[in-house]
């Protein structure tokens, strides 16, 4: 079986794994983000003499991941000191002449869940993360969503909860859907981080009405089959029945299917893929790229 190499480009650390084409993960690896300089040139000596025939990244964004875009393969307009405008790609491609997949890190997990985890099986699927950031990945017909350039989820606008007064923090749009809903925000509204805030605090009541606010955008929209919802934030397994209820709730019966219904539990899921979804998702592009070349 072929062996494959996969990155996990995230805002806090790179994830670094070499596997097989089956998802089949062998090794892993983890470093810090700092500087491109100093993360890449860690990233670049790991997989340097292990003979992977491609490379599959999922990356933090936003990103450009339009081929034959004159910035594809890079990073755009993130936040993150020193990465905008890095070309990913380009220092991976110059370095081991194999065939590169790229694409954001939620639309690599989706990719993992769709392929191996939580959605196999399915025609579409949608992955969102609740953690430091928000974002969504979607998969339709077998294929990863794109179009002028990704998704980008996470900053929809929803309604206000009306006891919420926190102003948001997203440095674009200050209260979108991650200004208001993301692990920041969450710390900073309640003055403590998500991890040490009991099951039975308001901040999950208030968490879902966003979330949940979100969920039925993407269900009247996209219609996915399978809403997978991973991240540091969803690790709070209090928060399920409460989406699922406020979801429920939101839709007011509009949509009629099992899965929205008595079988909601089954349609809105954590990752089969656990902490691996990321991970096995840039295996997926690695497989993808290497089909392509």
């Amino acid at each position: 079986m072929r062996i494959l190499g996969a990155i996990e480009a995230g805002g806090t650390k790179f994830v670094c794994g070499v596997g097989h084409e089956d998802g089949t993960i062998i090794e892993r690896v983890s470093f810090p983000t700092t500087t491109p300089q100093e993360t890449m040139g860690l990233v670049l000596d790991y997989f340097t003499g292990k003979n992977v025939e491609a490379i599959g990244i999922g990356s933090f964004g936003p990103i450009d991941p339009v081929l034959g875009s004159p910035t594809y393969g890079h990073i755009t307009t993130t936040p993150k000191p020193h990465w905008g405008g890095y070309n990913l790609v380009g220092a991976v491609a110059g370095q081991f002449q194999v065939p590169v997949g790229f694409d954001t890190d939620v639309n690599g997990a989706a990719l993992g869940e769709y392929t191996w985890g939580a959605a196999q099986g399915l025609d579409s699927c949608l992955y969102i993360t609740v953690g430091t950031g928000i974002g969504a990945g979607a998969v339709a017909g077998g294929e990863l969503i794109h179009g002028l350039s990704h998704p980008e989820m996470g900053h929809i606008l929803v309604p206000r909860h009306p006891e919420d007064t926190y102003s948001g923090f997203c440095p674009y749009h200050g209260d979108c859907l991650e200004g208001l809903a993301a692990g920041p925000a969450i710390g900073s509204r309640w003055g403590k981080p998500a991890g040490e805030l009991p099951a039975d605090h308001p901040a999950w009541a208030m968490e879902a009405h966003y979330l949940a606010h979100a969920l039925m955008n993407y269900v009247l929209i996209l219609s996915p089959q399978r809403i997978v919802m991973g991240g540091g934030v969803m690790k709070q397994s209090q928060l399920f029945p409460l989406i699922h209820a406020k979801l429920q709730e939101l839709l007011s019966g509009y949509v009629q299917h099992p899965a929205l219904n008595a079988e909601i539990g089954s349609y809105i899921v954590p990752p089969q893929l656990g902490d691996n979804a990321g991970l096995s998702g840039a295996f997926g592009l690695a497989k993808l790229a290497l089909a392509r070349a």
